[in-house]
């Protein structure tokens, strides 16, 4: 594995020092959680690609999975039946992310790569909370090495051409510096009730722009996503930690929810003109 400059604990460590000699210059909405946030490093050896491959990978059995478990709700938020998983389906989630191991993913186009990773890292999440369910939230499974542990993502759980992977690195090595695309966030999920729904269907080459584009404004115009009071505006703390995806400054992540809201919530946002707050639950998307 080729990591960055300097280990994880070093880095973690940095962005400590970078926090205590920056907090008191933070303003407006930002939180001194985004100087911890992970930033999108490119890990080079991945962005390999064949762009004439016309290859196809399967992924009907997450899509089986998520058809069986997922309980979803039109405007509300998804919700995993992690308790009610058979053992039969848990050996069938295990041969999905062994198949995903075994792919040569670099042979293969962009955009089936993009389905790959994407739906990679909704299957891990899945994982690891059901090896350690029941838990009150994913942040619980401190399963990550290191002083500065805080959760399973930065914990390798699987290999890829030999490499292995964390969550941390499919998200923010992979997914997010080589696709620069910040409907991204809407798609990859970390089994909370504040992040973007894990989506009922698995990512495919076809199916991508309709389920970005579903997604982003299934959470720009839920509470969890935008909430317009009197006259404050909260947002997901998503708009805060990883502001530099959706342009960088307030006013480009509020051009970001301008595109995505409904013509009302459009309405509010411009009258308002300004992001007071943010606002995430950790608490496990699980169904009751």
């Amino acid at each position: 594995m080729t990591l960055p400059s300097g280990t994880r604990a070093q880095r973690a460590l940095h962005r400590l020092v970078l926090a205590a000699a920056l907090s008191f210059g933070l303003s407006g909405y930002k939180s001194v959680e985004s100087l911890f946030a992970p930033s999108a490093e490119l890990w080079e050896r991945w962005t390999a690609h064949d762009p004439r491959s016309s290859q196809g990978i399967d992924h009907s059995a997450w899509d089986k999975i998520l058809a069986r478990y997922l309980q979803t709700s039109p405007g509300d938020i998804n919700r995993f039946s992690y308790g009610a998983v058979t053992a039969s389906d848990r050996e069938a989630l295990d041969g999905y992310l062994n198949a995903l191991s075994a792919t040569a993913v670099s042979g293969y186009a962009r955009n089936e790569q993009y389905a790959f990773w994407i739906n990679l890292y909704n299957a891990l999440t899945v994982d690891v909370v059901l090896d350690h369910y029941p838990v009150d939230s994913i942040r619980d499974i401190d399963i990550s090495p290191g002083l500065f542990a805080d959760g399973p993502w930065d914990k390798e759980l699987i290999e890829v051409e030999g490499e292995a992977l964390t969550l941390n690195d499919i998200e923010h090595r992979i997914l997010r510096p080589i696709w620069r695309e910040p409907r991204t966030h809407y798609a990859v999920n970390c089994a909370s009730n504040g992040c973007p729904n894990l989506l009922p269907r698995a990512f495919t080459a076809a199916n991508t722009e309709e389920l970005l584009s579903a997604a982003a404004a299934d959470y720009v115009n839920h509470p969890r996503g935008v909430s317009v009071s009197s006259d404050r505006i909260t947002v997901s703390k998503i708009y805060d930690w990883f502001g530099e995806d959706f342009g960088g400054d307030e006013t480009a992540i509020l051009n970001h929810l301008l595109d995505h809201a409904s013509p009302d919530l459009a309405a509010r946002i411009r009258a308002v003109g300004k992001i007071h707050d943010t606002a995430y639950d950790w608490a496990l998307n699980a169904a009751e």
